[in-house]
């Protein structure tokens, strides 16, 4: 009757075999038609598959809630299916994988799903993503209508929703989905590129550069959302929480209550965005429809969420006028999404061209220069926000810039710009209270202040 536990026929094909693939659209389709009874065929009269005294048959209110999840899924991988793009079915990896897996460990858990850390041979670190069964959104589910298999099923469309997205849709701000198991119990494993989760008082220690960086991919992400193949999506559950890192770089990881449609109205009333300390009325279409809503939630989210926070602290001075306008702007949804990002593209160019840097006179000839040297690493002055913890290293345009960063700490008796790249392409200067051992370097230059008391050892 497919009960969990029940064995295999011999000969019969494994799950790899006969479920790799089952969530492609077609697939996604006949799933939604064959939940419970009322919602497809293959059910008995008395509400189970086949099983004469399986469980009873769910309540009608669950069954409704069912029905709506399978309609939302089935709109979701008929629009993925009319695009005809695909990422190659979600992945390399199948059921068949699961066996392989080793070094398993809890990441995190939700109100719906609950994943883990594993290792697999010739993938690497993964995140396997699962209904949370113990978790609120089942618990709640069985309180309120005491139908278990129901409510994990319920949770599953969820998942199922993540899953069918990430196979459609294709950026450097989703999170990879590298394959997918599903068996007769509907049991849904997702497998997914393994990130850390976000840290926003680590962010905010960071350099202004790395902070700008999370900013701008979260805006190109936010574009790409807004003008998607599936339509404007928006995320309706948009917090820190629902991110995380890989490599460096912030990706949006869970996606079960994003949403492709668009908001009807009859007027601009009915168009209303309301957050905790903000209400905006937005247009309404003569189609009938919230004129960019989906774009701007998604863009009034970030703002309060991260443009507030990791925007304007230590940001270079001259650059802070045009940080303003974009949280201003932001803020008010004076800009929608195409507006935004080309406000961040042109704070980046005044950043990577050294534009932004103020007029002054030359520092460097208040400096003597060693070609081919370098000093000892070690521990020296810390400087905020520094990209070492174990001195001050920070980011430059070029020497100049560094000269006139190390007249302004009192500490400051030599630099070195290091050959290290930020992912701007700026050189990273390494600044010195004291001159240690040197070190031949033929790639390296040493700066030293000529009214420094160690240079007499030269």
């Amino acid at each position: 009757c497919g009960q969990p536990g029940a064995r295999r026929a011999p000969g019969s094909p494994g799950p790899g075999a006969a479920l790799l693939g089952l969530l492609a659209a077609s697939a996604l389709l006949a799933l939604a038609l064959q939940s419970f009874p009322g919602a497809g065929p293959g059910w008995g009269a008395n509400g189970t598959r086949g099983c004469p005294r399986a469980a009873r048959r769910p309540p009608r209110a669950l069954l409704d809630e069912l029905s709506r999840r399978q309609r939302d899924l089935l709109r979701l991988a008929t629009s993925a299916g009319r695009t005809g793009l695909s990422r190659g079915g979600g992945g390399r990896l199948g059921c068949g994988d699961l066996s392989r897996v080793t070094g398993l460990g809890v990441v995190g858990s939700g109100f719906t799903k609950l994943v883990l850390r594993a290792a697999l041979p010739g993938a690497g670190a993964i995140a396997l993503k699962s209904v949370h069964r113990a978790g609120s959104d089942v618990s709640r589910c069985v309180q309120r209508y005491g139908h278990p298999a129901g409510c994990r099923r319920l949770a599953s469309y969820k998942l199922l929703k993540e899953v069918t997205l990430l196979q459609r849709l294709e950026h450097p701000g989703l999170v990879k989905l590298h394959g997918q198991c599903y068996d007769p119990e509907i049991r849904v494993i997702a497998m997914l590129e393994l990130g850390s989760p976000l840290e926003m008082i680590q962010l905010l220690q960071t350099p202004w550069e790395e902070r700008f960086k999370i900013c701008l991919s979260l805006v190109k992400l936010l574009f790409y959302l807004a003008h998607s193949p599936l339509g404007s999506i928006v995320l309706l559950d948009f917090e820190p929480r629902q991110f995380v890192m890989v490599d460096g770089n912030l990706k949006v990881t869970d996606m079960d209550d994003a949403s492709t449609e668009e908001l009807s109205c009859k007027e601009d009333n009915d168009c209303t965005l309301d957050f905790p300390a903000k209400s905006f009325i937005l247009k309404c279409t003569a189609a009938g429809k919230c004129d960019g809503l989906n774009e701007k939630k998604n863009l009034f989210n970030a703002y309060r969420y991260f443009f507030t926070y990791l925007l304007p602290h230590t940001a270079p001075s001259a650059l802070r006028p045009l940080l303003g306008d974009i949280l201003n702007a932001t803020g008010d949804l004076r800009y929608g999404i195409n507006e935004t990002l080309g406000a961040f593209e042109k704070v980046l160019r005044l950043y990577k061209s050294g534009l932004y840097l103020q007029k002054r006179l030359p520092l460097l000839k208040e400096y003597i220069t060693l070609k081919g040297f370098r000093t000892m690493e070690m521990q020296d002055y810390k400087c905020w926000p520094s990209y070492s913890h174990l001195g001050c290293l920070l980011s430059v345009h070029n020497a100049e810039e560094a000269a006139a960063i190390c007249n302004s700490q009192p500490q400051c008796q030599s630099f070195i710009v290091t050959q290290q790249r930020t992912w701007t392409g700026r050189p990273l200067a390494s600044f010195r209270s004291s001159l240690t051992d040197l070190i031949p370097d033929v790639n390296a230059v040493l700066y030293i202040k000529r009214s420094a008391p160690s240079r007499e050892r030269l």
